[in-house]
């Protein structure tokens, strides 16, 4: 890859993937929204191009003339709880991704990247793959299915590859606030304690930085259309992960757990990556405990400076 194309440029993993595309010496058209708060996330580099559009706009920007290689469509709208299950207005995103597939082939790109949800598998009680059959119970997983299949019909009609990631567990210092990580370490910072549930279901976490070396490779290395998970592949019951976190932190930590009835109802989460690791040469490199290190580090500065 010489030069790619990033929605949702200032996101968790949007910003992970362009740190490793400066990396490696690929240049980056980064979309951002007109009023984002967050390009501080993106490295300075000159080898970033910005431009601002917000995602129902995508139809309006022109081609500048230089090809790009690949598009990595990541933005998407109204995220927030309150809205997640909301039909009228998930289904907009599924436009806005058919608009990113018109952007890619206007830019002249020959792969078009989509980052898809576990929420489109909806409950599944075994190791999840990605041919497991997609039942999802909410707007936004229906809406990012609907989005993978349509935006892969439309690609096969440019004759592009379409590379669909559904995404699990990402965690970080860019993820959003109120996250079951954040509320934790927010609490004990404070030295107040975290109630969590019995928290008996199996997980998967896995690191932004690693999650944006995954998608990296995913347009450096594939050339055929598939769609993968995007998970460490390691699968932990969740409160392993609670009580390493409350380790990391040391002895303030103090963790509350209801008991284990109130589990009954929750997702678990159990991926197979062996197709992701095989077809990328990759595994995850950074472990939980480093990566909550940093987040313990990174909170408490901005607590801090709060």
């Amino acid at each position: 890859m010489k030069r790619v194309v990033v929605t949702g440029a200032t996101s968790m993993i949007g910003a992970a993937l362009i740190k490793e595309c400066i990396k490696n010496d690929v240049a980056v058209l980064a979309i951002v929204r007109k009023q984002s708060n967050r390009l501080d996330r993106l490295p300075d580099s000159k080898l970033i191009a910005l431009y601002k559009c917000d995602i129902d706009e995508l139809e309006t920007i022109p081609s500048d003339g230089v090809a790009c290689d690949v598009f990595y469509h990541f933005a998407w709208d109204y995220t927030s709880k309150e809205l997640r299950n909301n039909p009228i207005l998930q289904e907009r995103n599924i436009k806005y991704t058919l608009d990113a597939v018109e952007l890619a082939k206007r830019l002249g790109c020959r792969k078009f990247i989509g980052a898809g949800s576990q929420a489109e598998y909806g409950r599944v009680d075994d190791i999840i793959t990605p041919s497991t059959p997609a039942f999802p119970l909410i707007s936004y997983g229906a809406a990012k299915l609907a989005a993978g299949r349509l935006s892969q019909i439309l690609c096969n009609q440019y004759g592009m590859v379409h590379i669909w990631g559904r995404i699990f567990s990402v965690y970080g210092r860019n993820d959003n606030d109120g996250t079951m990580l954040n509320y934790a370490i927010d609490q004990f910072i404070k030295g107040e304690p975290a109630k969590f549930s019995a928290a008996t279901q199996r997980w998967d976490y896995l690191h932004e930085s690693d999650a944006g070396r995954i998608f990296y490779l995913l347009g450096e290395s594939v050339g055929t259309s598939k769609t993968y998970c995007i998970a460490s592949g390691v699968c932990r019951q969740l409160r392993d992960y609670i009580v390493e976190m409350q380790k990391v932190f040391g002895e303030n930590a103090e963790c509350e757990f209801a008991d284990a009835d109130a589990d009954r109802s929750l997702v678990s989460l159990q991926v197979d990556i062996s197709e992701l690791a095989a077809d990328i040469g990759y595994c995850p490199q950074v472990s939980f405990e480093e990566g909550i290190k940093d987040m313990i580090m990174y909170r408490t500065n901005i607590l801090g400076r709060g």
